[in-house]
């Protein structure tokens, strides 16, 4: 470690040491240098090479490395591993089952299930990449937790399937489930997963799931229920861009993981299949209407969209003889792009650069293009933005819950993959780059993990309470997070705003909630005494037992609809900040309604003390019922501030 500083720190580490190359493994002596932890280096030295550095100015002292392993499975753990030989299973996968859908075993011959377990608590990977593209160190958000897996797809999942893993995992002693997948919008008592996660969070498990892929639409939803994290997908800040050029020298930036750098900067010509308008699939690039376009050595442009994927597309592109292709994405996908691990030269625009590229087409008698590849750029300002196919609300199965929950990373992930990805450059590589809400959810998953190993006794209404009144709602450029037609994001696709995991384990105010909270929430819906029974598997009389409106339920978030002209709510916050500590509340009205909160100071003198507040919401007589508006409460103290988002809508939303 050293005491000096230095503009060029990387000249003055070097200074350090020995010009010569460390000759037992032929490599630089240099492995790491320190800029944020501290300022200093890890290098590779003999003891006496270490003795000669002690004497040069601005030591102060060395080390040799010292190797951390995983800890041992905790004692609790009963999980199995089903696969056929031996080391598979280690210290990190401490568990691996299969189900009767699961091609008699856990291997992963897909890669999803690969690609979500790395992201929730992969280790440190070095030099990960998808050729090339988005190099470097590859880590699961909770890279020291275990890991165990259930496969339950291949390719479909069956419910009993997926209730008999999860009831598996329950058994085996998981604290995170983490759930990359879900189906329609149902009543939580014919919902297998709402069931099971209910069932697991009586148990402290914590439960995560994918918002789902129906966007951009309103109620498009997955795993809705109130014991469930429900977690849409927002962009990151790395894009893979590749650009298209045409003759007449507009650029179009696209993406693309795929970036040959021995494409020909010589422009192609470019074409476009669809303009036969007699074959609805010509505009896909469907292999059948490529067979007589006259497309080889050409460019061609292509829109994404005919029930395959846009590899598949480019494979069809490259059989028919094509150099390279352009894809557009449709018009419901705004301003999202895809870096895709494509087979042939290629870039996905989006749709409203697509449309001046087919104008460019029209207007032309010999339209040209070429792609011009480079590479991993970062710092996009308008991330994290919201997918466009990451699913919105409102909540169809309980209105009065706002929903989804809180954004997560979703877009064009690196992680790793179960078998090589190759194309024709021969190269191969066990990461992948893909995009959904299945990819959102192993993230959040990840930092409840965290969380749940640093404060091991908040229950798991508490660990998400944590996450969304600490989410961030302004992108990179300090901006309201955007939806992906470039607006400002609504509340019904950004949940709580995008999870901050620093704040968050560090929430200051948590909204718990008991099972007494859940039995009388259950009521409100007004189920049926049997439909309660399946959800709670035992009885419950609502008659005796208290019922209250949907909205009640001690949630850090409000959904309330037009039509009640006021409507009063509790919310009782526990305090896990300081102990002696006074929170001020900031309210910012949805167009449309009157935001009251009664009292407006909250004073803590102990931890875990518990302290209730009222909100009313009151109606503006000229309220636009039609449409969606949005505020928030914010309770503000010294250090923290706890956010609740508020929705406003109408029922024809």
């Amino acid at each position: 470690m050293l005491s000096d500083q230095s503009q060029d720190l990387e000249s003055w580490y070097q200074s350090f040491l020995p010009t010569t190359i460390a000759s037992s493994i032929e490599t630089p002596r240099m492995v790491y240098s320190y800029r944020n932890v501290f300022p200093g280096f890890a290098a590779k030295l003999t003891s006496e090479e270490v003795k000669g550095m002690e004497k040069k100015k601005g030591f102060i002292s060395a080390r040799p490395q010292q190797r951390r392993r995983n800890a041992s499975p905790p004692a609790k753990w009963k999980g199995t591993c089903e696969f056929s030989f031996n080391g598979a299973c280690n210290n990190k996968l401490i568990g691996a089952r299969h189900f009767r859908n699961g091609d008699g075993t856990p291997l992963d011959f897909d890669g999803h299930g690969t690609h979500t377990a790395a992201t929730a608590a992969g280790n440190f990977v070095r030099g990960a990449n998808l050729f090339g593209m988005a190099n470097g160190t590859a880590v699961g958000v909770a890279p020291l937790a275990h890991l165990a897996v259930y496969k339950v797809c291949s390719p479909s999942c069956s419910e009993s399937d997926i209730l008999a893993a999860m009831d598996t995992a329950i058994e085996d002693g998981v604290d995170v489930l983490s759930i990359s997948l879900g189906g329609p919008s149902r009543p939580f008592h014919d919902d297998n997963i709402a069931l099971g996660a209910f069932s697991a969070m009586e148990r402290g498990i914590f439960v995560s799931c994918s918002a789902g892929n129906s966007g951009p639409s309103y109620t498009s939803l997955s795993n809705e229920a109130p014991w469930i994290l429900t977690v849409a997908a927002s962009t990151i800040d790395r894009k893979l861009v590749a650009t298209a050029v045409l003759g007449n020298k507009q650029e179009f930036n696209g993406e693309s993981a795929f970036q040959p750098q021995d494409f020909p900067a010589a422009h192609f010509p470019l074409v476009y299949p669809g303009v036969n308008a007699s074959d609805f699939n010509a505009q896909h690039c469907s292999i059948q209407s490529l067979n007589d376009t006259g497309v080889k050595g050409k460019i061609v442009l292509c829109n994404i969209g005919g029930w395959t994927t846009s590899v598949q597309q480019g494979q069809a592109v490259k059989d028919a003889g094509g150099a390279a292709m352009i894809l557009i994405d449709e018009q419901r996908q705004g301003f999202s792009t895809s870096a895709d691990a494509h087979v042939l030269p290629a870039t996905n625009v989006n749709y409203e650069d697509g449309l001046k590229i087919l104008a460019y087409i029209n207007s032309s008698s010999s339209p040209t293009a070429t792609i011009v590849f480079k590479g991993t750029v970062i710092g996009d300002k308008n991330s994290p933005m919201v997918a466009s196919f990451s699913s919105r609300g409102p909540s169809i199965s309980s209105p009065g819950i706002l929903k989804p929950d809180i954004l997560g990373p979703g877009v064009n992930i690196l992680a790793a993959w179960p078998t090589s990805i190759e194309n024709n450059t021969n190269t191969k590589n066990n990461f992948n780059v893909i995009s959904g809400t299945s990819m959102s959810c192993p993230h959040l998953s990840g930092i409840a993990a965290l969380i749940k190993s640093a404060h091991p006794d908040w229950s798991p209404a508490a660990i998400k309470s944590a996450m969304m009144t600490t989410a961030d709602t302004m992108n990179l450029g300090n901006q309201p997070i955007l939806d992906e037609r470039h607006l400002p994001a609504d509340v019904f696709a950004t949940g709580a705003g995008h999870v901050n995991p620093t704040r968050a384990n560090d929430p200051g105010l948590v909204y718990d909630i008991d099972l007494k909270d859940y039995e009388s929430y259950l009521c409100g819906l007004n189920y049926t005494s049997r439909q309660i029974f399946i959800v709670l598997q035992r009885h419950l009389n609502c008659s005796s037992n208290s019922r209250v409106h949907e909205g009640q339920l001690n949630y850090p978030s409000f959904s309330i609809r037009s039509g009640s002209s006021e409507q009063t709510l509790t919310r009782t916050v526990t305090n896990v900040g300081e102990a002696s500590s006074s929170y001020t509340v900031e309210v910012v009205s949805p167009r449309g309604i009157n935001v009251a909160v009664r009292p407006q100071t909250l004073n803590f003198s102990e931890l875990n003390q518990k302290l209730t507040y009222e909100i009313t919401f009151r109606r503006s007589e000229n309220a636009d019922t039609n449409t969606v508006s949005q505020g928030y409460i914010v309770w503000k103290s010294a250090k923290h501030s706890v956010r609740s988002p508020i929705a406003f809508y109408g029922a024809d939303i």
